[in-house]
């Protein structure tokens, strides 16, 4: 059998197993192996390094015999000296050797990492918003960084470990039969004993594994949530640090109890496999202790015999533990293949079609819309807390139907849970209509490339988010390519360049974790800045003023003004006051377009608007 076909074997056979309560998904193996396609060439050279390896495990003891046999008993000090330069010669290379085949591996195996990450980052952000609403962000980060890692031991066990230690034990029981089929027979017979119980322990540590897992998961969900600074802050405001301590202490006794679990299992494993090696050792002394004796065996094949003998069991007990470590690897694999399987609600086309050049329309024609089920954007695994609702939502819009022409501002109001900004997120492609089509530039959003309806949309939503960056490095993600002058004049007509000028590292300055060093309208500004700074065809814009008062709203509505003007817009008002100039005003309600038209025909015809805007009017008086 070949090298690349006794790793396969060894793998395949593992991935048939079943894995604590779980079977693995046929196919987890092989699927395993298509991911060493780009190392080939490494992978080769490694493997002819460990025949070469493999080879020189026997030399020191056959070496050993000659010492003894040769030079010691025929009193030649020479050939004994020789001899002994050879051994140490063997040695120094095969430790160089070594450390050679430790490096490929590496790199093979981090090169494996580097691909794997960066497949199942770029899956995720891929994923629709709804994945992300119901995904619990801990979880989601243990996939990418401890499974990844994980994942990677299934295949550098196998490379380094299963391919050499199979080489290394055929050629090792070879090499003792032609020394004494007798001794070497009997030395064999305890091997069942090592072999019989890996099967079941196997499985066993698999399944411990997948706990801990899973409870490392849970624990890294509840982390994440309560060392972000809104977490934290609703911790201080509303927590209790007791029962906090509690239910961190409860995830992380699991994760303990499962590693205690493991590490004794191993362990009981471990010695029964030193244990068995060392009776081998016992018999085989014994019984050639006594052909020696009687003649029929040399003392130097005797104490080859002995020496073969650990590098007989050696790779038993690796290959016995690497059964182990692949079988545990591959439940990291598998949660791994769990994320890239999912495949992305809003899909890629496979043949886009570009939106046209210059000013754009937006239509959304006869659109119903339903949020989609878990079952259809999540994992039940991502999602730490159950969640009953895995089927998809009744309808939140109904039979909608608008037009943005080029260059007009089209306002939406209504009240809360009216479905607006579910509108917008149809239009910013978020999401697809559940019937119906939006389109831009008379083009089918779900016909166009990601990338390029994002280089024509700007969006400010309500809840302005910042990296934990620089304000530059924020405002430079709308447009990497943005000259000093140009995020000057962005921040200017944001009415926020008076702040950056004032901070004592300007445009450098960390905003912190969500941008939480900054005010709510700080933000907000910051948010209009990145928009301004970006230039779209196309601006959407969800309560982009909320977070302002009333001096920087005022000042922010005559940026945008200039801002807009020539471009399509959709804007979600809370303060009617800034939409009264609309091109339409479109009144939803319920999920439906309930009263259309401009701010006087509106307040003419005394319907919704009209109550929405005298109700607002009394407030504004009475405050």
């Amino acid at each position: 059998m070949s090298m690349g076909g006794t790793a396969w074997s060894a793998l395949h056979s593992m991935s048939r197993d079943d894995v604590g309560d779980v079977r693995l998904r046929p196919g987890t193996g092989r699927r395993v192996l298509t991911y060493a396609g780009p190392y080939r060439q490494q992978i080769v050279v490694f493997l002819v390094l460990t025949v070469l390896d493999a080879l020189l495990i026997v030399a020191t003891p056959l070496l050993l015999k000659e010492i003894v046999d040769r030079g010691v008993t025929q009193q030649d000090s020479g050939l004994v000296i020789r001899l002994s330069l050879l051994v140490a010669l063997i040695a120094v290379f095969d430790a160089g050797l070594s450390i050679l085949l430790r490096w490929m591996s590496a790199r093979i195996g981090e090169g494996l990492i580097f691909d794997l990450r960066r497949q199942v980052f770029a899956h995720v952000l891929r994923q629709p918003v709804a994945f992300f609403t119901r995904t619990q962000t801990g979880s989601l980060v243990t996939r990418l960084n401890s499974d990844v890692v994980g994942a990677q031991q299934a295949f550098t066990s196998v490379l380094s470990n299963v391919v050499s230690n199979v080489l290394g034990l055929a050629i090792v029981l070879v090499t003792m039969l032609l020394l004494s089929w007798q001794l070497t027979l009997m030395a064999l017979l305890l091997v069942p004993l090592v072999l019989i119980p890996t099967r079941r322990m196997g499985r066993r540590l698999a399944g411990l594994s997948r706990t801990q897992m899973q409870h490392n998961g849970d624990l890294g969900a509840r982390t994440s949530e309560r060392f972000n600074v809104a977490g934290a802050m609703l911790v201080k405001l509303y927590g209790r640090p007791e029962q906090e301590d509690r239910e961190y202490a409860a995830s992380a006794a699991q994760v303990r109890d499962a590693g205690v679990a493991i590490a004794v299992n191993r362990g009981i494993f471990m010695n029964a496999l030193l244990l068995m090696a060392a009776l081998a050792t016992a018999i085989v002394y014994g019984a050639g202790g006594v052909l020696a004796v009687q003649g029929s065996l040399t003392i130097g094949t005797l104490l080859a015999m002995a020496a073969l003998l650990g590098r007989m069991y050696a790779p038993l007990t690796t290959l016995s533990n690497v059964r182990i470590d692949v079988m545990t690897a591959l439940v990291s694999f598998e949660r791994v293949f769990e994320i890239l399987d999912l495949r992305p609600l809003v899909a890629e086309p496979e043949r886009p079609t570009r939106l046209p050049d210059g000013p754009l329309e937006v239509r959304l024609r006869h659109v119903d819309f339903a949020y989609p089920g878990a079952d259809q954007v999540s994992l039940p695994s991502l999602e730490t807390v159950g969640a009953g609702d895995r089927d998809a939502g009744a309808l939140v819009l109904h039979d909608i139907d608008l037009r943005v022409r080029p260059g007009e501002m089209v306002a939406l109001v209504g009240p809360s849970g009216a479905g607006k900004s579910t509108l917008t997120s149809l239009v910013a492609r978020l999401y697809d209509p559940t019937s119906g089509a939006v389109t831009v530039g008379d083009v089918d959003l779900r016909e166009v490339a990601g990338e390029d309806l994002r280089s024509r949309l700007g969006v400010v939503s309500q809840e302005a988010h910042l990296f934990h960056d620089t304000i530059r490095a924020n405002l430079l993600y709308a447009r990497p390519d943005a000259t000093e002058t140009e995020l000057e004049r962005a921040l200017r007509d944001a009415q926020v360049w008076h702040l950056v000028e004032s901070l004592p590292n300007g445009l450098d300055t960390v905003v912190g974790d969500r941008g939480h060093r900054l005010s709510g309208g700080e933000k907000q500004r910051l948010a209009i800045a990145r928009l301004l700074l970006k230039g779209p065809s196309v601006v959407v814009l969800d309560e982009a003023t909320a977070h302002l008062d009333s001096e920087s709203e005022a000042a922010v509505q005559r940026a945008l003004d200039t801002a807009l003007e020539g471009r399509t817009s959709l804007v979600i008002a809370h303060r009617l006051s800034t939409v009264r100039d609309a091109d339409q005003i479109l009144v939803v309600d319920g999920g439906r377009i309930v009263e259309r038209g401009d701010h006087r025909s509106l307040l003419a015809r005394g319907g919704l608007y009209a109550d929405l805007y005298r109700t607002q009017f009394r407030e504004q008086a009475s405050a």
